[in-house]
């Protein structure tokens, strides 16, 4: 018997999600062009840069086939801006890229097919999928990126610097159930969504018995001055 998933998506799946991210390759080796279901990749000539779904960019890279470009946010003096300013607005988080206005009768655009993650992206917006992108490409292609070790210590700071806002917001909750998350990553929204569900869980159940516990207290109080209305029926009766 197959035990209840959580609900949400879970890391491993936001993981897999993230490999649909667009990224900047420069390739080694000529390629033709690949049908893909999200459709045709260009054909690849070295030198020139080319945009290419990260798994696949990923795969020429473990066969020496190309270099990943990394996102102009993924560079140290551009994450240690944002950390800067993720320490300076306790009350909210960095400004996310902005949404591409579509053409008349265009469908909108989301996340993971946001060109957010190449090399034309903007410096200081961090992407949906910044957390899980920037562990994938410091594991799988470490030599491609300006000081790697200060970029893993920046990208470990902005971690703990905005779950702490996270969970600084959710303590300031009044059991409505409303959390501003605007601007968080897609693997911080499901590694904070346990706490987050129990936290406004228990303040609703706090908020439902304060309130049964003032109808109680009501109610006796409304006993208390009308009584419960025997001994004046006697009265009238004699």
């Amino acid at each position: 018997m197959a035990l209840p998933l959580p609900p949400g998506l879970t890391p491993p799946e936001i993981a897999f999600l993230c490999e649909m991210e667009m990224v900047t390759v420069v390739p080694r080796q000529r390629l033709e062009g690949l049908e893909l279901l999200g459709g045709p990749t260009k054909p690849l000539h070295p030198p020139h840069r080319a945009s290419l779904p990260l798994w696949l960019a990923l795969l020429l890279k473990r066969q020496r086939r190309a270099n990943i470009l990394p996102p102009p946010w993924f560079h140290p003096n551009a994450l240690t801006s944002i950390l800067d300013l993720e320490r300076n607005k306790t009350d909210q988080f960095s400004p996310p890229p902005s949404l591409p206005t579509p053409a008349p009768g265009a469908t909108t655009t989301s996340p993971p097919f946001l060109l957010s993650s190449t090399a034309d992206a903007p410096e200081g917006a961090l992407p949906y999928h910044w957390l899980e992108l920037g562990e994938i490409l410091l594991d799988a292609a470490p030599d491609d990126i300006v000081e790697p070790d200060t970029v893993r210590r920046l990208m470990r700071d902005l971690r703990e610097v905005r779950m702490a806002k996270m969970r600084a917001g959710v303590v300031v909750l009044d059991g409505s159930g409303m959390v501003g998350l605007k601007g968080v990553g897609g693997m911080e929204v499901g590694e904070g969504r346990a706490f987050i569900s129990g936290v406004v869980d228990g303040l609703r159940r706090i908020g439902a018995s304060r309130e049964q516990a003032l109808r109680e207290r009501e109610a006796e109080e409304r006993d208390d001055v009308y009584g419960d209305g025997t001994g004046d029926g006697d009265e009238m009766d004699l």
